[in-house]
């Protein structure tokens, strides 16, 4: 897959974050912006992280476990 200046690829990571690469910003839920600090990053899916909403690999000692792919599809089409 190619990517062009415009894309933004979300990568769930088995058992650990999402790694957000291309152009992208991160808000709050109340509409400011959380410095990335670069242009890949990785975010918890966890809850374990302190440095949320940023993965620290708490998931390893925590024992998440996830998939990197869809389980199932979601009900009502949207994830």
């Amino acid at each position: 897959m190619q990517m062009s200046d415009e894309t933004v690829i979300v990568t769930p990571c088995e058992d650990g974050p999402l790694l957000i690469r291309g152009p992208f910003e991160l808000m709050t839920q109340e509409g400011e912006r959380i410095p990335p600090g670069r242009a890949t990053v990785a975010l918890c899916r966890c809850g374990h992280s302190a440095a949320k909403p940023f993965c620290d690999g708490s998931h390893k000692t925590a024992g998440f476990r996830a998939p990197t792919g869809q389980e199932s599809e979601p009900a009502d089409g949207v994830g």
